[in-house]
């Protein structure tokens, strides 16, 4: 089976009434080990994060931490264990992409964290994971032509922002547009989107956004699968259905396989009001892109 990699075994110390659904990484990790041998992401190297982030900001968060207003602005109380989690979570979009570069295909259960500056955190996101897996490849070598597609429902700031002055890397945001975070960094396409879209008009307005992202001819994609997109999530602010989040995913997937480039897939964000739909759609993407790209 093919590996692909959670941190359902980092423990997170949250307060009860927190939203963020530390839940939903356990539970897709096992609705999905019938068709994926699940791994523990590792934990990333402070080296290899440091290829993308500034080391000033590393030193601060191995001595001392966020302080209280840093952390009111990730959403997320300081702790070491949330340290060590988000070192797993890009660990694993790291082993993600080198399992893409070497079979075609690479699934992390966890990352996304598209929020994530070289300098600070913001929004649920202590690295850019995506970030640091291209840095680490370029360091190895890697000079194809990079594209991110982040359908998450939050424009990705932090990976704009990243990769605002490198020509070899193209950034497609489509998110709701009166969303987080309410200053936009301007990526090379991005789609704002009014609150409420359901699937026809989602998919109307997905299509040529993802016509013009692929005739960029990328040589490797990272997609931000996020489903916060569905209706009732408690942040997305859109209205697809189940079957919206399918045909969508799908489509990204007909552009890769046409493209014939190397993919990671990372989570994003889903914060459903109903727990069971959040991991039973965050399962769904991870299986319909086994089903389009796992025989590579």
């Amino acid at each position: 089976m093919r590996p692909a990699y959670t941190t359902a075994h980092c423990e997170l110390e949250l307060p009860e009434y927190h939203p963020f659904p530390k839940y939903k990484y356990h539970g897709v990790a096992e609705a999905l080990r019938d068709v994926l041998e699940v791994r523990p992401a590792p934990p990333i190297p402070w080296d290899t994060l440091a290829l993308a982030h500034e080391a000033a900001y590393l030193q601060k968060l191995r001595r001392e931490g966020l302080c209280r207003a840093e952390a009111h602005k990730v959403g997320l109380p300081w702790s070491q264990s949330l340290l060590a989690r988000a070192l797993h979570a890009a660990g694993g979009t790291l082993a993600a992409a080198l399992d893409a570069m070497e079979g075609g295909l690479g699934l992390n259960l966890a990352g996304g964290t598209h929020h994530a500056f070289p300098d600070h955190a913001e929004g649920y996101s202590l690295f850019n994971d995506v970030a640091v897996a291209v840095a680490y490849l370029r360091a190895q070598g890697f000079r194809g032509r990079v594209l991110v597609v982040d359908l998450d429902a939050h424009q990705g700031n932090g990976t704009a922002a990243f990769f605002r002055d490198d020509p070899s890397v193209f950034t497609l945001s489509v998110h709701a547009e009166r969303n987080y975070p309410l200053k936009k960094e301007p990526g090379d396409l991005d789609v704002g989107l009014a609150d409420a879209i359901g699937d026809v008009d989602y998919l109307a307005a997905l299509a040529p956004a993802l016509e013009m992202a692929f005739a960029w001819r990328p040589e490797l994609v990272f997609y931000n699968a996020g489903v916060d997109v569905l209706a009732g999530d408690r942040f997305g602010r859109l209205r697809l259905s189940l079957e919206g989040l399918a045909a969508r995913d799908r489509e990204v997937f007909s552009w890769v396989r046409k493209a014939q480039a190397p993919l990671v897939v990372v989570m994003g964000g889903g914060y459903n009001r109903d727990r069971h739909l959040t991991v039973a759609a965050h399962a769904q993407t991870y299986r319909l892109a086994l089903e389009a790209l796992g025989r590579r």
